[in-house]
């Protein structure tokens, strides 16, 4: 029992401690309840106070307000906010006693049966029969029961009662406000709350005035403008030379007219916009190093730019002049410039200062495309007409840039180009007419007595009576002449003379067709209207007809020469009247749609094809040295290619042999079709060789039934055979190319001693160093062609003879097409332009005709609903973007 009841007594003991201890933490609660009743009206005061200050800020009142202004709101809502603060000092914290109450009263309104007051019982003590233990248990069952009431109680939430000291709810529109003032301000939200502690004066406002600076760069230079940043820090710019420098000040008062520029020795002042009241232009152009100093009211700047040097051109003549067979020529030039070239020019000057009748004629040349100088620019030029045509002269090329720089290549003395005559009488009359012109004073009586000369015997120089009427004509004209008017009537008729008996009828249709050209190709570069680009077009192809209507007639009257020519000549491109008519055409075409450029450009080989027409008319001549040469660039040629299916043939041996394929696993049918195909081959590459080939493939098809070694040695015997008959095919050209004049080319000699190897391999059995001995005979095959090539153009132009269309010399199409082969036979360059077997897609097609041609199909596929519909997103970006 006494154990029992200590056990007892201990569960008691910890029971009332655990509901004291819960007691005192239900009392703090209910104190800091009280409390927070009675602080919170008064601190919502301040939070209002608060909310006020965010409504007048966010509104923008304050940036409408004086620094002063601003410190005395600051002022009136920081004394309004510690009112509102201020009975938070005379808030009292509750007692035990409250809090207990507060305790029961909300335990009494939860629970009717909790109506006794438990927090307050919990702490009441026995006051008598302590020591009665009836009293005892009494007090104890009390405590208990206390104890378990006292774990029902809550403390509920403040109830600060609002209502009571806000009736009108101003609490609310004050949130209301600043929320709507929030979205007044925006992102401006914290600057407008800041503006209320900015309390400094603003700064005075600046004078009325604006300076503006900019360097505008040489058009030439093709340069953007260069803004200067007026904002009173120094800079330093680099600007070409040339440019100007320009500072305009906008505004009136006297900010504006303290303004000073102060330039150093690399500005030179030019005339700028006239003064106004309210505007001040200054110019400069930069001469080198500038430095500019501006000087205004708000502080001081210094520009400084640094000169970039416009280089002078620099020129390079590309070899001498290229004669033509009529006498026209071609000059060549390489030019480089920092920003381009604005004319070019031949500077043509006489080796004696005499006087002469007519200056020295004027060379105008073609502008290159690009200043880099790594392009040749070609010009072709014509002085067949100028009395000067035949004279030594000195000659340099002189190019400018846009900024007056000029570059000059050395003086070079030429003999002027003339055109060549095949009378005797002709050619003696137009040097007469250049002696006459160019020297008067010296040459005259020398003139005089040559045409006199003339007239001695009639029978012999002048059978014709209209040539022997001119003539006589002439001569007493000249001796009667007393001006230099009388002399030049003379030159003019000694000329006309020479033409009609060189040409005929035919040199005033050429005439009439030259100054067609010259008028449209004038009217193209000047990018004449339509309407004259088409008169122009249809006035010179009426001088063309005309032109090959006579010159048509002419060959008529000499169908023998004409005869020998076509047979010359057999491989010489032919011109017809329809392919002139649809260049006419394009060119045409070309200026309707703008491209300036591509009209240039057929006009230029429009003028090309014409001269290369009257050269083959004219100075087409063909010797037996030339029909030579030109025999010998076919049967090289046709060497190139029979060594080339050489070449395959032991190729394809070998192959066989290492895969040890037997003669008669192929079958004896097939062996004997290999024969024919090789036959056939053979025979559409060289025709010299066809039986010789078909004889050999056949040998080796019957060859083929003796068992695979026999059909090899007799393959190869047969290769090697016609390997060593073609190296003593390559000994005699090279004879007949000495015999010719022509020296040797290092290319055949290589071809020679690689055949004599390829013949060796052929015999030893060794496909694999005959095939490649052969690759090398075949590289120089091709070098040798190129080599003799080379010698033949410059003996055409050694003797004046004019090159064939785009360039090609006689006889040197069938070079060309062995130039274009591939190692395996196959055409790799542009065939179009050699011998017609490959076409070029477009080759013919300028870029703006291409670019049109595009955009038409785009329009085309854009227009067909069935394409998907990124497809046609995409076709339309492409035609928006162009």
């Amino acid at each position: 029992m006494i154990g029992s009841n200590g056990t007892e007594s201990k569960t008691r003991v910890g029971g009332a401690d655990a509901a004291s201890t819960r007691l005192d933490r239900l009392v703090a609660q209910a104190r800091a309840a009280a409390l927070w009743e009675q602080a919170w009206p008064v601190l919502w005061r301040g939070i209002g106070v608060f909310l006020l200050f965010l409504v007048v800020s966010w509104a923008g009142v304050w940036l409408d307000l004086t620094p002063l202004w601003r410190q005395i709101g600051l002022g009136a809502l920081a004394i309004l906010l510690v009112a509102a603060l201020l009975p938070l000092i005379h808030i009292a914290r509750p007692d035990r006693r409250l809090a207990l109450a507060r305790l029961d009263r909300e335990a009494a309104s939860r629970d009717p049966k909790l109506r006794h007051g438990p927090a307050s019982a919990a702490q009441d003590n026995l006051a008598v029969g302590a020591a009665d233990p009836g009293s005892r248990l009494l007090w104890d069952l009390h405590q208990r029961r206390a104890a378990q009431a006292i774990s029902a109680l809550r403390v509920g939430l403040p109830r600060p009662g609002m209502t009571r000291h806000d009736p009108f709810a101003l609490r609310a529109g004050l949130v209301v406000a600043a929320v709507a003032s929030l979205f007044v301000a925006g992102p401006e939200w914290r600057q407008r709350i800041g503006a209320a502690f900015d309390w400094q004066e603003p700064a005075a406002p600046g004078p009325n005035f604006r300076v503006d600076g900019w360097i505008d760069p040489p058009l030439y230079t093709r340069l953007p403008p260069l803004l200067i940043a007026m904002d009173g820090s120094d800079q330093h710019l680099r600007a070409p030379v040339n440019a100007q420098l320009i500072v305009r000040i906008a505004g009136q008062g006297k900010a504006a007219s303290e303004t000073t520029l102060t330039p150093n020795a690399g500005l030179v002042p030019v005339p700028g916009q006239e003064a106004r009241a309210d505007l001040r232009e200054e110019r400069y152009r930069i001469v080198g190093g500038a430095a500019l100093t501006i000087v205004t009211p708000a502080g001081k700047q210094r520009l400084t730019v640094d000169a970039i040097p416009d280089r002078p051109p620099e020129v390079t003549a590309v070899g001498g002049p290229e004669v033509n067979g009529r006498g026209t020529f071609n000059l060549t030039y390489r030019a480089k410039d920092d920003y381009g070239i604005s004319s070019a020019e031949a500077v043509i000057e006489p080796l004696k200062s005499a006087r002469a009748l007519v200056p020295v004629p004027q060379i105008n040349l073609a502008l290159p495309g690009d200043a880099s100088g790594d392009t040749d620019t070609k010009t072709l030029v014509d002085l067949t007409e100028s009395p000067w045509s035949g004279a030594k002269v000195r000659y340099h090329i002189v190019v400018k840039d846009e900024a007056g720089q000029e570059g000059r290549t050395p003086d070079t003395e030429i003999v002027l180009p003339a055109r060549p005559f095949r009378e005797p009488l002709a050619r003696a009359l137009a040097e007469q007419r250049r002696r006459l012109v160019i020297a008067p004073d010296t040459d005259r009586r020398w003139v005089q007595g040559a045409l006199d000369a003339l007239l001695v015997a009639p029978d012999t120089y002048t059978p014709q009576p209209a040539i022997f009427l001119g003539l006589r004509t002439a001569t007493e004209r000249l001796r009667r002449a007393r001006t230099d008017a009388d002399l030049v009537a003379v030159a003019d008729l000694l000329w006309e003379m020479a033409l009609k008996i060189e040409d005929g009828d035919l040199s005033d249709a050429e005439k009439q067709l030259r100054q067609a050209q010259d008028r449209l190709k004038e009217a193209i570069e000047r990018n004449a209207p339509d309407d004259e680009i088409k008169r122009l077009t249809q006035d010179l192809k009426q001088a063309l007809d005309k032109f090959l209507s006579e010159m048509a007639q002419k060959q008529g009257r000499e169908p023998r020469e004409q005869s020998e020519r076509g047979q010359n000549n057999g491989q010489t491109k032919t011109v017809t009247p329809e392919d002139l008519d649809k260049m006419i055409q394009d060119m045409a075409e070309a200026m309707k749609r703008g491209d300036t450029a591509e009209a240039q450009r057929l006009m230029e080989q429009l003028r090309n094809i014409l001269e290369n027409l009257q050269t083959a008319e004219r100075g087409g001549r063909s010797d037996q040295a030339s029909r030579e040469m030109q025999k010998q660039m076919r049967d090289l040629d046709a060497m190139s290619r029979e060594q080339q299916g050489l070449r395959d043939e032991t190729f394809k041996d070998g192959e066989e042999q290492r895969d040890g394929q037997r003669p008669q696993n192929r079958g004896q049918p097939q062996q004997g079709q290999r024969g024919q195909q090789g036959q056939g081959q053979q025979g559409q590459r060289q025709q010299g060789q066809k039986g010789q080939q078909g004889q050999g493939q056949q040998g080796q098809g019957q060859q083929g039934q003796n068992g695979q070694g026999q059909q090899g040695e007799g393959q190869q015997g047969g290769v090697g055979e016609r390997q060593q008959a073609l190296r003593q095919r390559l000994e005699d050209l090279q004879k007949r190319m000495k015999e010719n004049g022509m020296r040797g080319e290092q290319g055949l000699s290589d071809a020679e001693d690689a055949m004599r190897e390829a013949e060796n391999a052929l015999k030893d059995g060794d496909s694999d160093g005959a095939v490649d001995a052969q690759g090398r005979a075949l590289d120089g095959l091709k070098r040798g062609a190129d080599g003799m090539a080379q010698q033949m153009q410059e003996m055409a132009e050694g003797q004046g003879e004019g090159q064939q269309e785009g360039g090609q010399q006689p006889g040197q199409q069938g070079q060309a097409g062995a130039r274009d082969d591939d190692p395996l036979g196959r055409p790799t360059r542009g065939r179009d332009m050699s011998d017609g077997r490959v076409r070029v897609p477009t080759a013919d097609e300028s870029a703006v005709q291409r670019a049109r041609r595009i955009m038409e199909e785009l329009r085309r596929k854009l227009g067909d609903p069935s394409r998907p519909r990124e497809e046609l997103d995409y076709f339309e970006r492409l035609l928006r973007r162009n």
